[in-house]
């Protein structure tokens, strides 16, 4: 099984080679211009977080439907912090602190959410897709009572800077990301809690009788994708300059998209950071090169459609032909 993961990456490392060739043939001189990759690296990050969200409950057999509203939410109550204690053109003396207490308000107001989640799907035995809908559905009430449906902007310009700021050369967003997707490898493959969410994904009954605390581990679980939710609401945040009940609704099936085209199993127990990533930069080389090209967004949609089928028809031959090898 192993191995035919490890295939998985290759050809979805074939499949991104081939397009980014593919997109720099189609638009000579303009695709591989320094501001169109760093275009590509500043809307990235978002999607990618969040794919990163949905990615960790998708290992457990489950899902998460709340975190565009999760984000949302996070991102509503750090605006909110931010607009009511700070002139954006005249800041106060300390406004660091402020800062930082208005991004760590809007994390611990996902982190409720995924415990909440968490609860739900561990405790009450509530199906995961059910429970994360109706947290969704509570949560994007909250944030349209809370903005009464207003967008709240005028952000300081250190905020802005996360979502719009370059580091030698590189978007800030684009930085966070990569910590962040590090991060969650590192979690997944280097601690004791990414081995139990394995196994739970995997079995969780095998799980229950080797001594795993499934409750705990399913908790834990919503718990970080919240807080990757969260995160992603702070680039969400920065780069709109702005906040609102309404943002990124699109992303939540792209994200259950980039994670079934990066090989995680939508039955849990399989999946890998490096896979999701290669499959966030094939959607977003495809989705620049067509926009280079004039094409219409809802015919990228389309296309993002035929790659993933074409995908796993080629693990699905990939897979056969290792079979009739080992035969």
């Amino acid at each position: 099984m192993k191995k035919y993961k490890h295939s998985e990456l290759i050809v979805l490392g074939a499949v991104m080679t081939a397009l980014f060739l593919l997109m720099v043939v189609l638009n000579p001189g303009e695709f591989l211009r320094i501001g169109n990759l760093q275009t590509m690296a500043f809307q990235l990050p978002e999607l990618g977080l969040l794919s990163l969200a949905m990615m960790v409950t998708m290992l457990t057999g489950g899902i998460n439907l709340s975190i565009i509203a999760t984000a949302n939410m996070s991102g509503i109550v750090t605006a909110l912090i931010l607009t009511g204690a700070i002139n954006p053109e005249a800041p106060p003396p300390g406004a660091g602190g402020i800062i930082l207490l208005a991004v760590a308000a809007g994390l611990l107001t996902a982190l409720v959410i995924g415990l909440l989640n968490g609860l739900l799907v561990a405790r009450l035995k509530v199906s995961p897709i059910l429970a994360t809908l109706g947290t969704m559905t509570l949560v994007n009430g909250l944030a349209i009572v809370t903005t009464r449906g207003y967008v709240i902007s005028g952000l300081p310009n250190a905020v802005r800077f996360i979502g719009n700021g370059v580091v030698l050369g590189i978007p800030v967003g684009a930085i966070i990301f990569i910590l962040c997707a590090a991060l969650m490898a590192l979690i997944l493959n280097r601690t004791p809690l990414g081995f139990n969410i394995y196994m739970l994904g995997s079995n969780p009954v095998a799980s229950r009788y080797s001594g795993v605390n499934n409750t705990t581990v399913i908790i834990k679980t919503y718990l970080i994708s919240s807080l990757y939710a969260g995160f992603a609401a702070l680039i969400m945040l920065s780069r709109f300059n702005s906040a609102k009940a309404g943002y990124g609704k699109s992303y939540l099936l792209i994200t259950i998209l980039a994670s079934v085209l990066g090989g995680t199993s939508a039955a849990g127990g399989f999946g890998r950071v490096s896979g999701l990533v290669m499959a966030l930069v094939i959607l977003q080389v495809v989705s620049s090169g067509l926009n280079l090209l004039r094409v219409s967004s809802f015919l990228t949609i389309t296309f993002w459609g035929v790659i993933i089928i074409l995908v796993m028809v080629m693990n699905f031959f990939s897979a056969k032909l290792k079979e009739r090898r080992l035969v």
